[in-house]
């Protein structure tokens, strides 16, 4: 019981000397067997199944020295917890950190876990709060340990009979939510210590999200009392048990809702001391929860934020410490910039009269892609593009992408309706078409307001929401457009291993990660992962999207990727004439087990002919591969023994889609230059703040050059940060590469 609740002794060389109180977010150091080192906590709690062993503090470690993910057997007790950088260790084992000119800080120490004393019922306490401890025949004094500005009464002295209750703190901190069960000795209310450096209890979820006071009630036994530290408590997993006179709410049929005005793209600030400032990512109502959050993503960064999850689920992506979730009545405008607070929705933004300046114009006329000089003079310079618009950016680029200077798909703009297309295809082909494809190619510029139109259509389908606002994936959108809407024939056809035809729109790279490889070419990725995956196309695409190999938009596989400028896919198609790697001759057999043997062809899809596959085979290393065999039309077989040169099946790079830091952008080719590049960003520039607009802008990139004539080990050694303008994006943060067939200028 929490009567015996064993509790180490503190050694305090000063007596009667008040320590500042630990909080969460309080900046502490912990005694490590390296030494003491700096921290700052960010979970307290007892123990599931040990809570006779005290309260234990995760604590964010400066240095990577961490050894907890947040799970204690099996149950996530601290979603924000890195097994890199937190420590979980007994609250005994934690101090107050002191500056380096602090004498104090050598006047206390820790004392070992073994010199631990059980709390006797012969204690007595001068005060009424904090962790206080008799230290031998020393005086006594009080070690405070508040959790969000409520300090920890020690165990009860005696056996017997006391209850916890757990204290939600509303949105002024010194006043309580929940009333005080009527048992309470009501002369005695507990104590309230407002925090002041760390977030107050209803705003700080991802820590300690409630005070805990300890009442001294008579004729009750502690374990009829709740005790919970847990962050399930607050989201309505282990609710706090009611008072007689205040029954549980039921959950609400339509969640409350914040401020007027708060949505997400929202600057707004938290109720603090000082505020925390940030804007909103991310509202919603998590499963357990009877009030909506919103998702901040904070100016500065703050010790126990994480980088956009929340209990294990991700709803938004950000840099690590800098999203905090609270409940969405604890924000408020950002009183910093008292002309937003009046902001409307995202819709209503880009149909007001303010955007009158940067309208585009619907153009009827079809208007095929201008190219080289031509289309420089169009397309160059601000307010060029597509103006974005509330996380409309991975729209913005991928439209940029696919048709500011390629006509390869322009057949989807121009395919009469058919009775199966949904009711609103006609809409969202002429949108597509006259508002948005033909006024990019003839003016060089899109407003934001045509493609609002264009998201306000996406949600219409019932697999889709939020894209009006919500940040989504380009194969996301291309999905919904394409298949769900448009009805799209697919892009690309692939067999894997004799199975039946598989559709899709883009091709994803999944291959295991090659140490050896520094920087890989689209060339090898695309051989490499069609050899592990053992595909091929069952037909030769006139549009090849390739994804890159990443995982989510964070994680790369590779630091670098080579663009190459032309794709060969010959060796990668079905029912090709394809020649013999050994004679030139026709290829009659392929054999993947070949493929990585560097002595023949070194990196090269391996395929023979006849004589040259039974040569190969003959060697002790390569008798137990297993080669199949290449499916040939019968009059070319007739002519085996002959040599002779085999078309190649091949495809241009036309554009290149880019993410960095949740943000996408686009690099197009406009001519047949290797310097003819354009870099494209929906959101290069700002006129006004919350209530103003983004200005598109798209700007020569002619240093491409220079990198695409290196080779990929050239690349290797070079440093990112000293690759020249805006060719270090699209070296190192490729997300899709988007090729086209020069022999067939629209889509079949």
């Amino acid at each position: 019981s929490l009567g015996r609740l064993e509790v180490d002794r503190v050694r305090l060389v000063e007596d009667d000397q008040d320590f500042p109180r630990l909080e969460i977010n309080s900046r502490v150091v912990v005694q490590t067997i390296e030494g003491p080192e700096r921290g700052t906590i960010i979970f307290c709690d007892l123990l599931p199944g040990n809570e006779t062993l005290g309260y234990y503090v995760g604590v964010d470690m400066d240095n990577p020295i961490g050894d907890w993910d947040g799970v204690i057997d099996g149950k996530l007790l601290c979603s924000f917890a890195s097994s890199e950088h937190t420590r979980l260790v007994p609250i005994c084992d934690v101090m107050p950190e002191y500056s380096m000119q602090d004498q104090r800080l050598q006047k206390h120490s820790f004392a070992p876990r073994g010199s631990s004393d059980k709390l006797s019922s012969g204690q007595s306490k001068p005060k009424n709060k904090g962790l206080g401890h008799q230290c031998g025949s020393r005086s006594k004094s009080d070690f405070y340990y508040t959790l969000n500005g409520s300090s920890l009464d020690p165990p009860a002295l005696s056996e017997s009979k006391s209850t916890w209750y757990i204290d939600e703190v509303g949105e002024d901190p010194a006043k309580s939510l929940t009333d005080t069960p009527p048992e309470f000795n009501q002369s005695s209310p507990p104590s309230r210590v407002p925090p002041t450096s760390s977030l107050s209890s209803d705003n700080k979820f991802h820590s300690l999200p409630f005070s805990l006071n300890r009442k001294t009630v008579p004729n009750e036994n502690i374990s009829q009392g709740p005790i919970s530290l847990s962050v399930q408590s607050v989201m309505g997993e282990q609710p706090e048990p009611p008072s007689p006179a205040a029954p549980p709410s039921p959950r609400p049929s339509t969640p409350p809702r914040g401020q007027p005005g708060l949505e997400v793209g929202s600057l707004v600030e938290v109720k603090e001391n000082p505020p925390l400032c940030g804007v909103i990512r991310w509202v919603g109502l998590p499963p357990g929860l009877l009030e909506p959050l919103a998702g901040l993503e904070l100016e500065e960064e703050c010790p126990g934020c994480t980088d956009g999850t929340f209990k294990g689920t991700r709803y938004f992506t950000c840099p690590p410490k800098k999203a905090l979730f609270v409940k969405l009545k604890c924000c408020r405008p950002d009183s910093r910039f008292p002309s937003l607070h009046h902001s409307s929705n995202p819709i209503e933004r880009c149909n007001s009269i303010a955007f009158g300046g940067y309208l585009s114009e619907v153009v009827h006329e079809n208007t095929p892609p201008r190219t080289e000089n031509d289309g420089l003079d169009v397309m160059v310079g601000k307010k060029k593009g597509i103006q974005g618009h509330y996380n409309s950016c991975y729209l913005d680029s991928t439209l940029f992408c696919l048709f500011s200077f390629s006509s390869v798909l322009d057949t989807v703009l121009l395919r009469p309706r058919s009775k199966t297309d949904v009711e609103y295809y006609r809409e969202t082909q002429e949108l597509l078409r006259t508002e948005i494809v033909n006024p990019l190619r003839i003016h060089g510029y899109v407003c934001a307001t045509k493609v609002m139109k264009l998201r306000r259509i996406l949600e219409k389908v019932e697999a889709a929401s939020g894209f009006t606002s919500e940040e989504k994936d380009p194969e996301e959108f291309l999905n919904i457009l394409f298949h769900h809407i448009l009805r799209v024939d697919p892009l690309l056809k692939l067999r894997s291993a004799g199975q039946k035809v598989q559709d899709c729109y883009f091709y994803q790279i999944f291959m295991d990660k090659k140490d050896k490889v520094g920087v890989p070419t689209i060339q090898q990725l695309l051989e490499w992962s069609f050899i592990n995956s053992d595909l091929k196309f069952a037909e030769a695409p006139s549009c090849l999207i390739i994804q890159m190999p990443r995982f989510g938009k964070d994680f790369k596989m590779f630091n670098k990727i080579f663009p190459s400028l032309e794709l060969d896919i010959t060796d990668l198609l079905e029912d090709t004439p394809r020649e013999c790697r050994i004679c030139g001759g026709l290829a009659l057999y392929e054999c993947r087990d070949c493929y990585e043997d560097g002595d023949i062809t070194a990196g090269k899809i391996k395929q023979f002919c006849e004589k040259c596959n039974t040569q190969v085979h003959l060697h002790p290393k390569r008798k137990t591969h297993r080669h199949s065999k290449l499916s040939v039309p019968k009059e070319l077989q007739e002519g085996t023994g002959r040599q002779g040169s085999f078309p190649r099946q091949r495809m241009e790079l036309f554009a290149v889609l880019c993410i960095e830091t949740s943000h996408y952008v686009a690099f197009v080719k406009y001519g047949a230059a290797d310097s003819a590049w354009l870099f494209f960003d929906s959101m290069a520039d700002r006129d006004g703040g919350q209530n103003g607009f983004n200005i598109p802008q798209v700007s020569p990139c002619p240093e491409v050059e220079a990198y695409l004539k290196m080779t990929p080990e050239e690349l290797h050694t070079l440093d990112p940060k000293s690759i020249q303008g805006q060719a270090r994006r699209l070296l190192c943060d490729a997300y899709m590469c988007m090729y086209q067939s020069p022999t067939m200028s629209l889509y079949k």
